[in-house]
């Protein structure tokens, strides 16, 4: 950044009175917090999170295929770690309705100083950091998810690293709901359908036109096997300057995601069958002689009330009972096929229908995750 460029920044800051941190709205933008896996492949059939938190990949209805990873870098000063996407199956026969669109999503009630759809209205800058295996064009949009309006910029990709910097107009329709609903989207859209195409694109524009989302020289991400792309370093600021990335330590980067979501986990590959490869998760009493009620305390505060799933690590698919959770009191062991109840934001109430009998009315009890099983618990937007 030039001088110039620093001092008008600096009193862009003092107007709006945001001197010091808390600058960037976007959550893990240097791609350290991966809670769910560090690689994810096939993947493209389906919307979901996969491996670094908070980023969200919105796909479908195409035979592309792609891993999704976390990487460590050393090319790029002052990150150390990137997202990759990596194609493993082209599609370059493009359905009207296909899709790969690489999100971040946001509460309205972290937007509102963006003060969307008054005659206030800011304009905001998105940055990040972007390399690929050869030169692509790709689309930079800010979708208002509550009044179905867009706005979108082009961006080239090098085999180099290089940061994008884009300043978008201030919109004075349609204010952000103050909730903690799902009101934006920062979408980077790497491989669209006419659906999304077919319209006329106009740079830098808000409009609610469906098929003029995307830029008229899209690259399809899926257009070959050779096909990478990798990010790091995103950043969206109220203004029209870009500063230099905003990095937070990994306790509250951690802490942040965690709003969203966060597991327990017993040890998938070094498990052994003892205690110490397990995760502790609740403790709780006997109440009579073959059931168990405790509590569930989440690691961090959700966003809303969250659905909690049982599943082998590493994957989506359900465990067939909850045989992974214990509790103990003079020796006794338990398990249940639905455990927990009463979920609110800050934690969820076992309920344990036990197979043994026998323990104390009273007596203690406690839970554990072991034999490669986790427990999933998920507020995502």
């Amino acid at each position: 950044m030039t001088k110039a460029a620093e001092l008008a920044k600096m009193g862009e800051v003092l107007t709006n009175s945001q001197i010091g941190g808390r600058r960037n709205i976007v959550i893990n933008g240097a791609m350290q917090i991966s809670q769910r896996s560090t690689s994810e492949t096939g993947l493209g059939a389906t919307t979901g999170y996969h491996t670094v938190d908070r980023f969200v990949l919105n796909m479908g209805n195409t035979a592309g295929r792609l891993t999704m990873s976390q990487e460590s870098i050393t090319d790029l000063s002052g990150f150390a770690k990137a997202v990759k996407l990596d194609c493993t199956t082209a599609d370059t026969s493009i359905a009207s309705n296909e899709r790969l669109i690489f999100v971040q999503r946001f509460e309205g009630q972290d937007l509102q100083q963006i003060k969307k759809g008054t005659s206030d209205a800011e304009r905001v800058t998105v940055s990040f950091y972007v390399k690929g295996n050869a030169n692509a064009t790709y689309t930079l949009e800010l979708a208002d998810e509550d009044n179905s309006r867009f706005v979108a910029q082009e961006f080239s990709v090098t085999s180099s690293w290089t940061r994008v910097v884009k300043t978008f107009v201030a919109d004075t329709t349609g204010k952000f709901d103050n909730d903690n609903a799902h009101s934006m989207s920062l979408n980077i859209w790497l491989h669209a359908g006419s659906d999304f195409t077919g319209g006329t694109f106009t740079s830098n524009t808000v409009h609610t036109t469906a098929n003029q989302r995307v830029g008229d020289n899209q690259t399809s991400f899926y257009d070959s096997t050779d096909r990478t792309f990798f990010i790091t370093g995103v950043q969206l600021e109220v203004g029209e300057q870009a500063t230099p990335f905003e990095h937070r330590s990994f306790g509250e980067e951690l802490g942040l995601c965690q709003r969203y979501y966060q597991q327990f986990s017993g040890d998938p590959e070094a498990y052994a069958g003892t205690e110490a490869d397990a995760e502790s998760c609740g403790a709780g009493v006997w109440y009579g002689s073959s059931q168990i009620l405790g509590m569930l305390a989440y690691k961090a505060p959700m966003r809303t009330a969250p659905s909690i799933s049982f599943v082998e690590a590493g994957t989506t698919t359900a465990t067939a009972d909850w045989g992974t959770w214990y509790g103990y009191q003079v020796g006794k062991t338990s398990n249940d096929t639905s455990p927990v109840d009463v979920i609110t934001s800050d934690n969820a109430r076992f309920n344990f229908d036990t197979s043994a009998s026998g323990s104390t009315n009273g007596g203690g009890a406690y839970g554990l995750v072991r034999d490669g099983k986790q427990i999933k618990i998920d507020a995502e937007l």
